[in-house]
This record gives structure tokens, C-alpha cells and sequence, in this order.
């Protein structure tokens, strides 16, 4: 969509953002959910699909999680992304709260979950787009399985994470446990997300969620 076609940006993105995350008791933040499907997304209808990456790409081995330790950072080599991350609580409505709409460069990571590295899931959230141009996950549903994320740690250490699933969830076929869920008991595991699919003028908000899936495969100083 043309950027002179885009309806104010402010109530759509944060509608989008909160969806994506309204039955997050099912996950909280999924610590102890297993063996969830992989693999499995609903098609989508916009411009930022990106599903069915190749299956033959060879992935690393998980490596053992680390210590707890705020995340600073994230790089995504791949788009050129290198953009600081804010802690985020709940909203009054009980979903995250996403960055404001002034800061389209920063990442929010839920607070309360899982930190980026140590077991579990860590949560990062971001806008695809602002009323006037695109924001930092613009770009995330063009990320590809081995891709790699790098979180920069408040310890002074870098956790690698390596991509290995990219879905676009719909809302109506959305499902909390398969988008939040530990992939794999006792790995440390990483979820981007940001709003994707078509935006619908009337409810103002975007049709899909694209969630990037990524586990940690190596440390860095």
C-alpha cells in the first residue's frame, strides 16, 4: 500500500500488535508448553508474506540456555535491523504494550517473560509500519530459516539465535499455544512479531500476524 493511501497509523498498529497477544495466559510466557506443531501457517493476504521457507536448509544444535540477563539490543544481520529494545508490561487490556508510535526504530520485549537466552520464550514485538513509513519489522517476513539474531545482553554477553520457522498466523486461525509455545522443552527460544497480511480500512488493524521463530545456537562478547 502506497504511504499516501495508509489511514492514520496509530489505532491500527497498536490494535494489531495487542491482538496478537489476547490470550496470553495461554502461554505466560510458555515456560513449561511443549512440543508445539511447527511449521503450520495460514495464508496470507498481503504484501509481507513469507511462508514455506526451504526445509532442506541444515540447522545448528541448540546450545544450553544461559544465565538470566536483560536484553539491550537485537541485530537481524539479514535486514539490516539493529535496533535497542525497551522492557514492556500489560496494557489495560491485559496485552503487551508496544512501543510508542514515536520510537518506530525500537523493539519491545515482555518483561515479565522469559529474558532472551535463558530457557524459555522471549518476546520481542515491533511495528511493521507508522502512518507516514515503514518501522523496524518492516522487513521481518522476509527472514529466512538459518537466518540469524543477535541479542546483545545487559551482562555484556551477545546470545545467537538461529531462525527456524516464519509463519503468517491469520486472526481467525490464530493459535496462542502454536504461536507462543516452547518449541523444544529446555531450549532457550526467541518469538519476533509484528502485525502482517492485508490492512483492513475498516477495523483499521492487519489481517495476520507474521511470527519468526528462533533458538539459541551460540554466545558472543
Amino acid at each position: 500500500m502506497a504511504e499516501r493511501e495508509r489511514p492514520s497509523g496509530s489505532g491500527r498498529l497498536m490494535t494489531g500488535v495487542a491482538w496478537v497477544v489476547l490470550l496470553l495466559g495461554l502461554w505466560l510466557w510458555g515456560h513449561e508448553v511443549t512440543d508445539v506443531r511447527q511449521g503450520i501457517s495460514a495464508p496470507t493476504t498481503g504484501d509481507i508474506a513469507a511462508v514455506g521457507r526451504p526445509p532442506e536448509v541444515r540447522l545448528p544444535p541448540a546450545l544450553k540456555p544461559l544465565g538470566n540477563a536483560r536484553p539491550q539490543r537485537v541485530d537481524i544481520p539479514s535486514l539490516g535491523v539493529q535496533a535497542p529494545v525497551v522492557a514492556r508490561g500489560l496494557d489495560a487490556h491485559g496485552a503487551i504494550d508496544p512501543p510508542p508510535f514515536d520510537q518506530p526504530g525500537v523493539v519491545g520485549w515482555y518483561a515479565a517473560g522469559a529474558k532472551p537466552g535463558a530457557a524459555g520464550t522471549a518476546l520481542f514485538v515491533g511495528h511493521v509500519d507508522t502512518e507516514t513509513r515503514p518501522a523496524v519489522f518492516y522487513k521481518l517476513s522476509s527472514t529466512t530459516r538459518g537466518d540469524t539474531v543477535r541479542v546483545i545482553r545487559d551482562d555484556g554477553t551477545v546470545a545467537e539465535f538461529t531462525v527456524d520457522d516464519v509463519q503468517v498466523l491469520s486472526h481467525e486461525n490464530f493459535d496462542a499455544q502454536q504461536a507462543y509455545g516452547v518449541r523444544k522443552s529446555g531450549r532457550a527460544e526467541l518469538r519476533l512479531i509484528t502485525c502482517g497480511g492485508a490492512f483492513d480500512v475498516a477495523s483499521r488493524t492487519y489481517t495476520a500476524n507474521v511470527i519468526v521463530s528462533a533458538y539459541l545456537t551460540g554466545t558472543g562478547l
